[in-house]
């Protein structure tokens, strides 16, 4: 019990619990909507070119000869993975049968980059470890202060443009014909993503930030029966596991990342197992005449689809 107490008011675990607890709000609320677009890697690709931007800000950070040096890390993340997802985007839209090796270019480019741009700012090992797989030990105070803000974004964008999000998800022709911006909308989702990234690579790393993402919202598609309900059980299970994987590193020295993303696959082969008994269960007392939520009614209907 003492060690529980010690615990929770260690300045350290403080500031990771908190970073755990908005990474665990916000990935899975863009991992939804990646996953409605069949887009479940693009939070890998995205973490790889971020490795860039933070090996930029090291690099700059040194030369500045800021303490710490990687300071501004962050804000380098910020600015590559947002190009690199704006750019993922592009290649995508476009549909070229080049567009895979471009992406593939991209991705390997990016952390060839990163890898060698740290070595060149005098990062070690251990450093480049802890941004792959993620370290509680690298959350500062200023960590914490910018992954709140950039996670109460990422949260106002996927929760307040929802429903505009999910018709540019669900059906892109469809959300044409609503008259919604649907090349913008586009580009939010890319660039939300690439936010999300950034928040999550103090606590999950860089390499494992997409599992936090997708993992969470194929736990909530076994039992949810909607978009809204999916969104919001794989918010608490994505709070479930970071914080809980957070804990277990507090007592053993393991990589937070690996054990967070662990427990998320865990409790997904437990979901999956029950799963089926559950959506029996829930066919069985279902409502004949429901009323549908939002997210069902703004799908098309199937002749209505081009």
């Amino acid at each position: 019990m003492s060690t529980f107490v010690e615990m929770l008011t260690s300045p350290l675990m403080q500031r990771a619990l908190v970073a755990a607890l908005v990474v665990g709000l916000a990935a899975p609320v863009v991992g939804t909507y990646l996953v409605q677009r069949r887009l479940s890697l693009l939070g890998d690709g995205v973490g790889h070119v971020a490795l860039v931007g933070v090996a930029a800000g090291w690099l700059v950070g040194s030369a500045m000869s800021l303490t710490p040096h990687d300071a501004l890390a962050i804000p380098g993340a910020v600015v590559a993975a947002v190009i690199g997802a704006v750019v993922i985007d592009v290649v995508r839209s476009r549909g070229r049968t080049s567009g895979d090796v471009a992406l593939a270019l991209l991705f390997y480019g990016g952390i060839a980059g990163g890898v060698l741009l740290i070595g060149l700012a005098g990062g070690t090992t251990a450093n480049l470890m802890g941004y792959l797989f993620g370290s509680i030990a690298t959350v500062s105070g200023g960590d914490v202060l910018t992954i709140a803000v950039l996670g109460a974004v990422v949260l106002a964008i996927g929760l307040g443009l929802r429903p505009a999000l999910f018709a540019v998800s669900q059906d892109e022709e469809f959300a044409l014909s609503l008259g919604l911006p649907v090349r913008v909308l586009n580009l939010v989702i890319a660039v939300v993503a690439a936010l999300t990234v950034t928040v999550s690579m103090r606590v999950v790393g860089l390499l494992l930030v997409s599992a936090i993402m997708i993992v969470p919202v194929a736990v909530a598609q076994q039992v949810a029966p909607s978009f809204r309900s999916t969104m919001s059980i794989a918010m608490v299970v994505g709070v479930l596991v970071c914080v809980s994987g957070l804990v277990i590193t507090y007592y053993h020295q393991l990589s937070p990342g690996a054990v967070i993303v662990c427990l998320a696959i865990a409790v997904y082969a437990g979901v999956a197992a029950v799963g089926p008994w559950l959506r029996r269960r829930r066919a069985e007392h279902a409502d004949p005449h429901p009323d549908l939520p939002d997210d069902v009614l703004m799908t098309p209907p199937a002749g209505d689809r081009t």
